[in-house]
């Protein structure tokens, strides 16, 4: 017998299924698994990896990689296998029928509780006598309980929570913090993008076209937005807020339904978390404090998995604690920590009258004479919209496809947005970001941050000017604007009065060294970064707690 170490021994105490996976794995051919109670981004460098994390009890998660074999993600959880498999699909036929006669559950808690009750009614475990059960309407309806140990209760049990209730083949993949992107493309293995492996196969997938059928309709159903082949594609939120697409029809999607999940992280990523991973410098991230600090309109840019939405995440506790805050989002996804804060979702299904777009929540929400909105992504007619609450005094923080600032204000100024090249200057700052491969590793990168100067009458053209820039050569970030700023010295300066506008400068340096030396304390927690910095709103340097 190999021998495992203190975290394996102790996860097989509690969970058998893994010690039989891992004596198999090990038995096979392969060396025996470190166990890991966390991941860190460190490991992303080693070449050969065969560790094994948990998701809490009885899910497990095993990455495994050699020079010659490519790397794999194994979801373990106890399986249902052989005759029980038989008596799972027996039981859950009872399940079904007597369900009908039950009150509806009021919320998740009472629906599991039902659930097992009704598991217990169907079955009789193997110690008691055997008994039949009675007919809710006469004998006719009756039909024999299915005999069950008590350890093979509890796994169908699991399994029926899993299926009915949670997201079935997919909660694994779903409760895994690690995991950034669900894909999906026919009943072919699902696969994964993790935060710290990358792209992988999974060992998850479903056995028939039509099983996979029947899973993507469930799943459209229960965010609320069926799909059909009248309405092939949908895109929608799921319970734990995470932002999925999916596409039904196989003459849209050929190779059978398929379906993307974008998961939602339950606590955010800090701009102190990008300053450590050097997507964003502590320069960088102080230039927007004081833009956000002062209500400054910023737009942050790139191609689609760049990181600009979580970017734009992180950057919220920027605006001061006491703002009055409205978010405008097709799918939901931003947190704001601010107490007052308006989440407005749009409404794509019902009959025409009873839909409401990106462009009427922008409507509403200047109605409210917000301190700042802030909407999901601008793709169509509320970008105008949103340049309009620009020239009414609202700053404006959103997400756009572009890359770069020509790019921006071509898309602008096209259809379907339409918005006049002369108002394009409401804008502030333009944010630019990728994801870029180095030394082949996915990075993300702030790849430059332009600030709009304004319309040049003469040249018929915006005037823009660039104060940061990534430098590819040393992964550096470059800060050009230093006494050139234009927002900084005709916008913010101005605004707090500074009669010698250089001064910005300073306040730029301090918002630096707090940042610098919050991540150098290891102050990641998006709440414990958003504490200190509506302590120093308040208080200034005084509340903060460190010296700088």
């Amino acid at each position: 017998m190999p021998e495992y170490d203190v975290g394996l021994r102790k996860a097989f105490k509690r969970n058998a299924h893994l010690r039989d996976y891992v004596n198999k794995f090990v038995t096979e051919q392969h060396a025996t698994p470190e166990f890991k109670m966390e991941l860190t981004r460190a490991m992303s460098d080693i070449d050969a990896i065969n560790v094994i994390y948990p998701l809490g009890d009885p899910l497990f998660v095993h990455i495994f990689s050699t020079k010659s074999v490519p790397i794999s993600y194994t979801s373990i959880q106890p399986p249902l296998t052989g005759e029980l498999q038989v008596k799972f699909g027996r039981i859950m036929h009872q399940v079904y029928d007597k369900a009908v006669y039950k009150a509806p559950h009021k919320d998740i808690k009472e629906f599991e509780e039902n659930l097992s009750k009704l598991i217990d009614d169907s079955t009789v475990t193997v110690d008691e006598p055997h008994r039949e059960r009675k007919a809710l309407f006469g004998d006719v309806f009756s039909e024999p309980s299915v005999p069950v140990t008590a350890e093979e209760v509890e796994l169908v049990k699991y399994h029926a929570v899993q299926n009915i209730i949670l997201s079935g083949p997919l909660q694994p993949l779903l409760r895994d913090p690690y995991i950034e992107d669900i894909h999906c493309i026919g009943h072919d293995n699902v696969s994964i993008v993790h935060k710290i492996f990358q792209a992988m196969p999974t060992n998850i997938k479903f056995e028939s076209m039509e099983e996979l059928d029947n899973y993507v309709r469930a799943l459209s159903e229960r965010i609320g937005r069926p799909a059909s082949l009248a309405r092939p594609i949908v895109d929608g939120t799921l319970a734990d807020g995470s932002r999925i697409s999916l596409i039904y029809a196989d003459d849209v999607s050929v190779k059978g339904p398929s379906f993307s999940i974008r998961k939602f992280s339950e606590e955010p990523i800090s701009i102190t978390q990008l300053i450590e991973w050097n997507s964003i410098s502590s320069k960088e991230a102080a230039y927007l404090w004081l833009c956000l600090e002062e209500g400054m309109s910023v737009f942050f840019c790139g191609e689609t998995a760049s990181g600009k939405t979580t970017t734009m995440g992180a950057v919220l506790p920027f605006i001061k604690y006491d703002s009055k805050v409205y978010t405008a989002e097709d799918t939901i996804e931003m947190q704001v920590p601010h107490k007052v804060w308006q989440r407005l979702a749009t409404r794509d299904f019902g009959p025409e009258e009873s839909r409401v777009d990106t462009f009427a929540l922008l409507k509403a929400a200047l109605r409210s004479r917000p301190n700042y909105i802030i909407v999901g992504e601008i793709r169509g007619k509320e970008g105008s919209v949103a340049f309009q609450a620009m020239q009414t005094g609202h700053p404006v923080l959103s997400t756009f496809h572009a890359a770069s600032t020509r790019k921006l204000i071509q898309r602008f100024t096209s259809d379907p947005i339409n918005v006049p090249i002369t108002f394009i200057d409401n804008l502030n700052v333009a944010f630019f970001q990728a994801g870029i491969y180095r030394e082949g590793k996915f990075l993300r990168r702030t790849m430059l941050i332009d600030e709009i100067v304004g319309f040049n009458e003469a040249l018929g053209g915006i005037m823009t000017r660039t104060v940061f820039l990534w430098n590819a050569a040393d992964d550096t970030h470059v800060f050009k604007g230093m006494n050139n700023s234009y927002i900084l010295e005709e916008k913010i300066a101005v605004k707090r009065g500074y009669g010698d506008k250089r001064k910005i400068y300073d306040d730029l340096e301090l918002r630096t060294k707090i940042l610098d030396e919050m991540v150098a304390r290891k102050i990641f927690k998006y709440v414990a970064v958003e504490d200190v910095l509506r302590e120093f709103q308040k208080k200034g340097v005084n509340g903060l707690p460190f010296p700088v």
